[in-house]
């Protein structure tokens, strides 16, 4: 009996000793962000144990923000100086909360919303005000060491985040202009009539087109379709003048980003457009830990699917930068016959150049994915992919003009005739 009571008595003194030693836990109060356009949901907690506060407020009111937060300190009886953590899930109101909050001494976190875990089950609650409290409940777990409850996003700085607005304006405005330009040609089909293209002297040969019984167009569709060119028009001197500044900053920039994207250029087969997205999409900003973290940030990394004896690959996540990803596959074609000596296109054509048209498929998406880190490891280290060649970055600029966007153009035409010609000539070795 006499050795089991100092038994027990010097394991309480064990354990009073490590609990006077172990830090009390600092406390703090969380805060989860349900954000929408009009109303904006609260939710607020100093500890897992705790009964959560939900409160709400007119969106984008910071003063009413900031008078909960104190309210929510009084409520938990914290001291008026104790920190605060938050959480709101990334969206349509981007980034001045986080920087707002920031400001304000508040540790704020942007998560995915597609990194949230949810139930499976087939039919599940969701409210803003469930989904406040799904996010308390999931930032007190981050904070307490769980760190793979979700993904946080890399927020961008002021600047940073400026100078995506360029090239993303200028994918828009391309896309709006391929509209405009299937909405002419859909309109003429309706006629029974075809154009070539259309460019500016589209009113001359609208004018000149006749229908099936040798008549002109209709009066009022003619009209219709001036009107549909006029917008065709502004579109195409907005992506004219884009692409001109564009040219302009990357040959007189003192920007150290600018030095990343002319030393992209350097490389065959990677033109400005590719240079600009890779540089101001992600290596003029993000910081990249290992090679897994950049295919993953691209969307490129595979999805495995195993259960039982069911056993397959699915595909590539999608979960990442749907424009980087998108020219990075593009780029993987033009390496293909820009960069025929290289190491990855040997790696390629010994893989999958003489498989079937979907192993090619695949096969190009693997080459992104391993392009994509050697582009990475260039910028950063300096080492030139294996067998790579290079030539003046000027040279690629030289294509285009300030009188219109014949470079543009021709830099399109010269990629899809590179790939067309890789095609056959891998259907010519089979």
């Amino acid at each position: 009996m006499t050795a089991t009571r100092k038994q027990h008595s010097t394991k309480r003194r064990t354990e009073r000793k490590q609990a006077a030693v172990q830090p009390k836990p600092v406390e703090a109060l969380y805060m989860a962000l349900e954000l929408s356009w009009t109303e904006w949901k609260l939710a607020f907690a100093a500890g897992p144990a705790d009964n959560p506060r939900l409160k709400s407020i007119g969106a984008r009111d910071t003063q009413a923000l900031l008078q909960e937060i104190a309210k929510a300190k009084r409520r938990f009886g914290l001291a008026d100086d104790a920190p605060v953590r938050s959480c709101y899930e990334a969206g349509r109101d981007g980034f001045w909360l986080h920087r707002f909050l920031e400001s304000n001494g508040i540790n704020n976190q942007v998560v995915g919303s597609s990194s949230i875990e949810v139930k499976r089950q087939g039919r599940r609650r969701k409210t803003d005000r469930l989904d406040a409290g799904k996010l308390l409940s999931m930032l007190i777990r981050w904070h307490q060491g769980e760190r793979k409850v979700w993904n946080v996003v890399q927020v961008p700085s002021v600047a940073d985040e400026d100078r995506r607005q360029l090239h993303r304006d200028l994918l828009e405005l391309k896309a709006e202009r391929t509209r405009h330009t299937n909405r002419i040609k859909g309109l003429l089909a309706s006629c029974g009539l075809d154009v070539a293209t259309i460019d500016a002297r589209f009113p001359e040969v609208l004018a000149k087109l006749r229908t099936w019984d040798g008549q002109a167009v209709p009066a009022e569709l003619q009209r219709r379709l001036q009107r549909e060119h006029e917008r065709w028009k502004l579109v195409e001197r907005q992506i004219r003048d884009l692409a001109n500044e564009r040219v302009r900053t990357i040959r007189n920039s003192k920007e150290p980003v600018m030095d990343k994207v002319r030393q992209l250029l350097r490389l065959r087969g990677i033109g400005f457009n590719s240079a600009w997205m890779y540089v101001m999409e992600f290596f003029g900003w993000r910081r990249i830990r290992n090679r897994k973290q950049l295919a993953a940030l691209a969307g490129l990394t595979p999805t495995p699917y195993q259960s039982g004896d069911d056993c397959h690959e699915q595909g590539i996540s999608k979960a990442g930068n749907r424009r980087l990803r998108t020219m990075a596959v593009e780029i993987a074609w033009c390496w293909l016959r820009y960069q025929p000596n290289s190491a990855l296109t040997e790696w390629y054509n010994k893989r999958f150049a003489k498989g079937s048209s979907r192993q090619r498929r695949i096969g190009i998406v693997a080459l992104a994915r391993k392009l994509l880190v050697a582009l990475w490891r260039y910028l950063e280290t300096g080492e030139l992919p294996a067998g790579a060649e290079t030539a003046s970055w000027k040279k690629g600029l030289s294509m285009r003009t300030e009188e219109g966007s014949a470079g543009v153009t021709c830099q399109r035409d010269m990629r899809a005739k590179g790939v067309a010609m890789y095609s056959r000539q891998v259907m010519e070795d089979q």
